[in-house]
């Protein structure tokens, strides 16, 4: 999403204050997802390496872009977008390390 849509969605839920000015869109780089450059952007920005950073993911382009990156990556499939479809499978053949369909599961061991 462009960068005005990520704002109003965070300030909608509620959850604007957990990010600050942490937001990146691919407004901000050359090449999208697949490509790795937003997450080695947002990285950069940060100042965190990229072989110690997590991604969660839900789509295959950003499973592929972050795993270019040399990032780790978790599949999330809880979306209404893989109520028709198998998402773990398809994110698992990008290169998700793990895969979760719940937040309640994201400090599972998996």
């Amino acid at each position: 999403s462009d960068l005005e849509r990520v704002k109003f969605s965070l300030e909608l839920t509620g959850l604007a204050a957990s990010f600050g000015p942490r937001l990146y869109t691919a407004q901000m780089v050359k090449h999208g997802k697949p490509a790795p450059d937003l997450f080695l952007h947002a990285a950069s920005a940060m100042g965190a390496t990229p072989r110690r950073t997590l991604v969660i993911e839900d789509s295959v382009s950003g499973v592929t872009a972050a795993k270019a990156a040399g990032m780790k990556v978790w599949g999330f499939v809880g979306g209404a977008h893989y109520r028709l479809a198998d998402g773990s499978v398809l994110l698992r053949q990008a290169g998700a390390d793990r895969i979760f369909a719940a937040m309640t599961d994201f400090w599972m061991e998996g």
